[in-house]
């Protein structure tokens, strides 16, 4: 199995990176080749089998060509530029989002002119591909109505995902994954961050800006759970998708409020405590437009899992971010 994951050097690309090789195959076949490729140069994992780090934009000419050379049996397209930076930066945005998506398809498709080449391809697409008007619930049959760049070029991305598969130029699978909470690392230019933010400061004593009020709700999963969602959508039989090739992930409806409770809950009083409530009208105003929760049935009927409760989301940053101190809190 030749892998060319792009996005690899991200949060979920390393996280991704380091499953699959632990995990060492998909669909019982051995992973013998790993392309690495995202902006900057991806880290070098230890692996036993082949491996190559590629610095690489994926919107420029020739990018997509090279990086599809070797032939990958399958492609993770995990790379994309976050909300707030797409909606503050409109070419960059579709440059990144949606050129560099189309780049890649069209590269496959026209290796497949010559070779019958026809990998699997998964794509993260986003939650924020729905918007107003939304019901509180939002089951598998809802339209596309995206009130942010950053969801219509993942909703056009689903689109092309879909078409191309329906010509046979590829093998897709879309995933909309939910938010997800608690990201470690430094913050980032997500407009979703302070999700993150005001639960991954106060665990380790530091403070955190709210920008938003506490009865904001939102749709969440792990970081555990999305590499999760990735893995499984490599190795899930697309011809149960149909011509709908892009499912809603499962996860999480809670609110802000939620949230802080289950910090308290975890971690104590004073870890709250260190939530600033600093009202922020641009991100609020984004936030505003996005969905609260998700009936996924679909996903769910074929695998697809994720928490139930925002003490298993904040259990599991302590597992794989902070050495599992968890008892340290709990002692406090």
């Amino acid at each position: 199995m030749n892998i060319l994951i792009i996005g690899a050097a991200g949060m979920l690309g390393r996280k991704l990176v380091h499953a699959l090789i632990a995990k060492g195959t998909v669909v019982d076949r051995p992973i013998r080749r790993l392309v690495l490729a995202d902006i900057t140069a991806p880290e070098r994992p230890d692996f036993d089998g082949e491996i190559e780090t590629i610095a690489a934009d994926l919107s420029l000419p020739g990018t997509a060509e090279h990086l599809i050379a070797s032939r990958p049996d399958l492609i993770c397209h995990l790379a994309a530029i976050v909300s707030g930076e797409a909606e503050a930066d409109f070419e960059k945005g579709y440059r990144v989002n949606l050129d560099g998506t189309r780049a890649l398809f069209e590269a496959i498709r026209i290796a497949g002119q010559t070779d019958a080449y026809c990998p699997k391809v998964v794509f993260t697409s986003s939650i924020v591909v729905f918007g107003e008007p939304l019901p509180d619930v939002i089951g598998d049959d809802h339209c596309l109505t995206p009130l942010t760049s950053y969801g219509t070029q993942k909703a056009i991305g689903e689109l092309l995902l879909a078409d191309y598969s329906r010509r046979g130029f590829l093998d897709g699978i879309g995933i909309r994954l939910p938010t997800i909470s608690i990201r470690p690392g430094k913050p980032n230019k997500a407009a979703s961050g302070f999700f993150s933010s005001i639960l991954r400061e106060p665990l380790i004593g530091e403070e955190a800006v709210l920008p938003v009020s506490d009865t904001v709700r939102h749709w969440f999963a792990s970081p555990r759970a999305a590499v999760d969602f990735i893995v499984h959508a490599c190795e899930l039989n697309t011809e149960q998708l149909g011509s709908r090739r892009t499912l809603t992930m499962p996860g999480l409806s809670a609110t802000v409020g939620d949230q802080i409770e289950a910090l308290r809950r975890v971690a104590g009083d004073d870890a709250a405590k260190l939530i600033r409530r600093e009202a922020n009208k641009t991100v609020a105003d984004i936030i505003s437009g996005w969905p609260q929760s998700f009936d996924a049935k679909r996903a769910e009927a074929l695998g697809f899992k994720a928490e139930i409760s925002f003490d298993d989301i904040i259990r599991v940053h302590i597992e794989d971010e902070l050495g599992n101190t968890l008892s340290a809190w709990e002692r406090a």
